[in-house]
């Protein structure tokens, strides 16, 4: 018998430390509001080893072009190469041909597994489900991923979200450069996504439009936003007619704590599945 609840009664963070703690093999479907979307993880003996948002499955080199370990032109040949395209023929084309070892691939994985989990944190109301016993496909690489860690990460990430909110509270306002960015520019080491984020940068386009074109999400896209006008590069254009008010002292966010008779029930279930 599945698991089923929401994530107001039961939030992620709870959900993977009961996952954790009874070292329950299954796999967690999340189901998120509006257009958050959905999530599938898949865990073994109380550890996270694969995960898919959307029901999209990517393929091996997909990822490791999205997380810097491949660029598009080698996972192009590698693709052509490919007769079943199956995440373990490509890795295994991808090691033949020198590109990569395999632990690069292994921690390409693990890192592109994590930040996709990272982002579920910051859901606060979606259905979920658990269903014990089931695992990704074989033809999938799992990795082995503690749980201890990623729900330390991903609360401190919901946190660093709240924060992100309050600093940049409207996506639909425009930005531009600053006045002389190009001094800063030279003393400063920015990242493929930064980059994007600059070139489309100008009086016209909000940062919501940036998003939508770059396929950004909010979090995302907020961060990237925030750290370049920290730096001094860009600058957010302000309505005119806008006020501002006296910035105010940003407050840790708090988790709401659940029934204790909630978390007994989930936790007796858990156990019997």
């Amino acid at each position: 018998m599945a698991l089923r609840g929401n994530l107001k009664d039961v939030g992620l963070n709870q959900l993977l430390n009961l996952i954790n703690l009874a070292r329950k093999t299954g796999a967690l479907t999340l189901q998120g509001e509006g257009s958050a979307g959905n999530a599938h993880l898949f865990f073994k003996e109380g550890k996270l080893i694969q995960a898919s948002m959307n029901s999209q499955v990517i393929r091996l080199t997909d990822i490791l072009v999205k997380v810097g370990k491949l660029t598009p032109d080698q996972a192009k040949t590698v693709n052509a190469r490919s007769k079943v395209n199956t995440d373990k023929e490509l890795g295994l084309l991808i090691i033949q041909n020198g590109m990569l070892s395999q632990n690069d691939i292994i921690q390409g994985v693990k890192s592109y597994l994590l930040e996709s989990v990272y982002r579920l944190f910051t859901w606060r109301a979606g259905a979920f489900r658990f269903d014990a016993n089931i695992l990704p496909p074989e033809e999938r690489i799992t990795v082995a991923v503690s749980l201890d860690h990623l729900i330390l990460e991903g609360s401190r990430r919901v946190q660093e979200w709240e924060q992100l909110r309050d600093e940049l509270p409207d996506l639909d306002v425009p930005v531009k450069l600053a006045q002389r960015p190009e001094a800063n520019l030279r003393d400063i080491n920015l990242s493929v996504e930064q980059w994007k984020v600059i070139s489309f940068v100008n009086a016209h386009n909000t940062i919501r439009q940036i998003a939508s074109f770059l396929k950004i999400d909010e979090f995302q896209i907020r961060r990237i936003v925030y750290g370049l006008q920290t730096a001094g590069l860009i600058e957010v254009i302000r309505p005119a007619a806008a006020v501002s008010a006296p910035a105010l002292p940003l407050a840790a966010p708090t988790f709401r704590p659940i029934g204790r008779s909630v978390l007994l029930r989930v936790i007796d279930r858990l156990r019997k599945i």
